[in-house]
């Protein structure tokens, strides 16, 4: 029997890297898929199929995919959508271009490679599709709206998709990690200087006061998990006979889970604005 075929994005590091090596250790054929070809070169000589595909570059999700189906003939099982970043800072602060670009990484990208994939699913009967979402697709907080808004679009439109493929042999989840031991952060520092102005800002004593710290140095907000937390979740969505819906990874994941249920918004953003 052959193995079961799954590609993987975002596998330079973190999340989609733990996914892969894990993966491939239970006996998946990987195609660990990077944005930069210098990561899609570490992989191969990890002995994984690298393709490069960037969700900001239609032709690499177009191109990468081919490679990847040129070397299953033509099939695949699953997909794990993975890989995004935030732009840190205030909404209002947020310029419009940047909330363009984020989108494109975070939502719409996704949403092209899924597309080209759900045909191949269709014409083998079967397949599964997870989304790596967030605990802030399910509660924002603040200073975090860019990403929380691309998150919250992402929760919507896998949960239209998979009441949409309730008709087909293909499985749609969420897994929505909470604080994963990753390099978000780092990437967030990059993109907080490439767009935001923040000496320029009506909140620029905030900035000073406290913002920067918790993007420069990190917040003492509690532990964080590692990535094979996600990986354990991914695997019980890829081979769970009726995969769940959602996967919550982490306590503050299930904490916040529960209090979006229960709680009246307001009682809600008093609770996270203490977070």
């Amino acid at each position: 029997m052959s193995a079961r075929t799954i590609l993987i994005t975002g596998c330079s590091t973190g999340i989609g890297y733990d996914a892969a090596h894990a993966l491939r250790r239970q006996g998946w054929h990987v195609f660990a898929a990077c944005r930069k070809p210098e990561d899609c070169a570490r992989l191969r000589a990890e002995g994984f199929d690298s393709p490069r595909m960037d969700y900001n570059d239609e032709d690499s999700l177009r191109d990468g995919l081919a490679e990847v189906l040129d070397a299953t003939g033509g099939t695949l099982d699953a997909l794990f959508n993975n890989g995004a970043y935030a732009i840190p800072g205030p909404v209002e602060d947020i310029p419009t271009e940047a909330l363009r670009s984020i989108f494109q990484s975070n939502l719409i990208g996704w949403h092209d490679l899924t597309r080209q994939v759900i045909p191949v699913m269709r014409a083998q009967g079967q397949g599964r599709i997870v989304q790596c979402s967030s605990v802030l697709g399910l509660v924002a907080m603040k200073w975090r709206g860019a990403y929380v808004s691309t998150k919250f679009a992402l929760e919507g439109l896998t949960d239209a998709l998979r009441l949409e493929m309730a008709d087909t042999g293909i499985k749609v989840s969420l897994i929505d990690p909470g604080p994963i031991e990753t390099d978000f952060r780092k990437n967030a520092i990059k993109e907080f200087e490439r767009w935001i102005d923040w000496k320029n800002s009506a909140r620029a004593d905030q900035y000073s006061d406290s913002l920067l710290t918790q993007l420069y140095e990190g917040s003492s907000g509690g532990p964080q998990w590692p990535a094979s937390a996600v990986t354990r979740k991914l695997i019980r969505a890829l081979e769970d006979p009726r995969p769940k819906p959602r996967y919550y990874v982490t306590t503050p994941t299930h904490a916040m889970g529960i209090a979006r249920r229960i709680l009246p918004t307001r009682a809600l953003d008093w609770l996270v604005s203490k977070g």
